[in-house]
């Protein structure tokens, strides 16, 4: 990290203002070369303050600027660090940043900014991975709980755990060096309890990691049902756009329709797919064979229903398909004349059930509460719940927690206190591999790798 490198840290395109970062030993000297600021001056500015100027390159002015300049280490990245307030367009912006490369910056890779935090110890490995959670956030869900881990939620949670462990293995280790004046009798007894509570503690943690994927990465939801009973109308209405075609011909849609929705505080990944009938044409049949396939691996099922009409056998058919999946009956097209006999309606008795207009856009709010009810029930603590965000967590967690299983193993079996701090040592290491400790340089490469550019 003895280089200083620079990227820009905004979306790329037009708009007001851009943002080039420049972070490193040299930052404030080249800010100064492309200001034409004497080194005095350089050395005059004082941390946390925005100064008025221009860049400079060999032809002339490039753009008139705010530069604030950061002395580390109360900085992002605990480096210097100079952020250019430029004009938005996408070629002056670019034409700042080839300025910096070309005063002494080295280009960023992606995620570079946000590894010299880690990597300088300002945030852990869970607090990095909640920065790029925060920007690709989709729901307010999704924000409220990547800010818990941002401030080090994650972290927190696991302190005690690997405190505890590495207490325990210290004392083992003293004992065994120093047997004199360090006994070990009845210390396994008292192991034993440490190690069921920090198998409880990660439990608590993990009885959540569900909830943490389904809050970042939104709710797997397949649209199904025969054709034309509304699922692309129905679509269309959740989406507040026009994404599916609507016809009165049965067989519309043929192949599966992909659409992030947000409802309130929600984020639903939907498929809507061919409905769903016996059919000669391949073409369709295919599509068929891909919504059933969407059905096993979706975390919600919103089974359209026309009540203008009797349910059919193909109704019956999908009804009897998705009683073990979550399920919402969407009974759809509520401003006709309702066909379904009350017989008919006591079949929906095990379902959670929605009354819905799609054509005339009425009825959504009860599918809201439903579902947050469904996998969240009704509301989620952010208080004092911290969610995992990726399987990378929630698997090292795991293995600790096996590692701490096989501890009690040992000590049920009497074996020696030297024996099990091999299996204390692994534990203490999963732990470690959740915020980066003991994380390989490999495994952080690749993190980072999948973060934007300028962060």
């Amino acid at each position: 990290m003895n280089d200083t490198i620079t990227a820009i840290s905004t979306a790329v395109g037009n708009s007001g203002i851009s943002i080039i970062r420049i972070s490193g030993d040299e930052a404030f000297d080249i800010a100064g070369k492309l200001m034409k600021l004497s080194s005095t001056d350089v050395e005059k500015i004082k941390t946390h303050t925005i100064k008025y100027g221009h860049i400079y390159n060999e032809a002339g002015i490039v753009d008139e600027v705010l530069v604030s300049f950061m002395k580390g280490p109360k900085t992002y990245t605990r480096e210097d660090v100079v952020e250019i307030n430029c004009h938005g367009g996408a070629f002056i912006t670019k034409k700042v940043l080839e300025t910096a490369i070309k005063a002494g910056a080295r280009p960023a890779e992606p995620g570079e900014f946000t590894k010299r935090a880690f990597l300088s110890g300002r945030i852990d490995l869970t607090q990095a991975e909640a920065v790029m959670d925060i920007i690709r956030a989709d729901s307010d869900y999704a924000i409220k709980s990547a800010g818990r881990r941002l401030n080090g939620g994650i972290g927190d949670k696991l302190k005690p755990v690997k405190d505890s462990i590495l207490t325990d293995m210290a004392y083992i280790e003293a004992a065994l060096d120093d047997p004199e004046h360090m006994s070990l009798d009845g210390k396994a007894e008292e192991i034993r309890e440490n190690v069921i509570n920090n198998i409880n503690a990660l439990n608590n943690i993990l009885e959540n990691a569900g909830k943490g994927r389904i809050i970042k990465e939104g709710i797997k939801t397949v649209i199904v049902g025969k054709p034309n009973v509304g699922k692309s109308s129905f679509l269309n209405y959740i989406s507040g756009e026009e994404v599916a075609i609507v016809t009165d011909i049965p067989g519309t849609t043929r192949d599966a329709l992909l659409q992030n929705v947000s409802l309130g505080d929600i984020s639903l990944n939907i498929v809507d797919t061919a409905g769903i009938r016996e059919t000669d044409n391949e073409i369709e049949r295919m599509g068929i064979e891909r919504a059933k396939e969407h059905l096993s691996d979706a975390d919600l099922v919103l089974m359209i229903i026309d009540v203008s009409k009797p349910l059919s056998t193909e109704d019956k058919e999908l009804l009897a398909e998705i009683k073990s999946k979550k399920t919402v009956l969407i009974l759809n097209k509520t401003d006709l004349e309702r066909g379904l006999t009350d017989e008919e309606y006591k079949e929906f008795s095990e379902f959670n059930l929605v009354e819905i207009s799609a054509k005339k856009r009425i009825g959504i709010e009860r599918l809201t509460e439903i579902i947050k009810e469904m996998f969240f029930n009704g509301e989620l603590d952010f208080n004092n719940e911290i969610y995992l965000s990726n399987l990378r967590q929630e698997g090292a967690i795991r293995r600790a927690k096996e590692s701490l299983n096989m501890v009690l193993e040992s000590i049920d079996s009497g074996v020696s206190e030297d024996f099990y701090t091999i299996d204390l040592m692994n534990a203490y290491n999963a732990i470690g591999e959740v915020t980066g400790d003991t994380t390989s340089e490999d495994l952080a490469d690749k993190i980072f790798k999948d973060f934007c550019m300028g962060k």
